[in-house]
């Protein structure tokens, strides 16, 4: 892969992040924990207490799968920065370019990814 390649994917990698970023704070209602925003959200309702609970997990389940997103791109970002980006992170064999293109957080081909999500 030439560093152009590697140039783009930085810029749609940051713009990912930024979109993450205002995400988790419109789920966090503003720069305050999750713990917080859910106690603040939730204060004084009036529906059932099932009701509040499974809006609560629905919530807490949302914040978690942006968070582990963040997680990944910020990893994408380090390998970039390390000059490892585009290769698997299990068998360092080299991560096919339209798997990146879909997924530039990928750290893992497509085999490797398989036999982590098995376990």
């Amino acid at each position: 892969m030439t560093t152009p390649d590697f140039t783009s994917f930085k810029e749609k990698l940051l713009q990912q992040r930024a979109s993450l970023v205002a995400q988790l704070a419109t789920l966090r209602g503003g720069p305050i924990s999750r713990v917080e925003a859910s106690a603040d959200h939730f204060a004084g309702h009036t529906d059932s207490a099932a009701q509040t609970a499974t809006e609560r997990d629905l919530e807490f389940a949302l914040d978690d799968h942006e968070t582990t997103e963040l997680v990944a791109v910020d990893a994408a970002l380090q390998r970039i920065a390390a000059g490892t980006y585009g290769r698997c992170t299990a068998c360092d064999v080299k991560i096919p370019l339209a798997r990146l293109q879909v997924a530039p957080e990928a750290a893992r081909c497509i085999s490797c990814q398989e036999k982590a999500e098995q376990r």
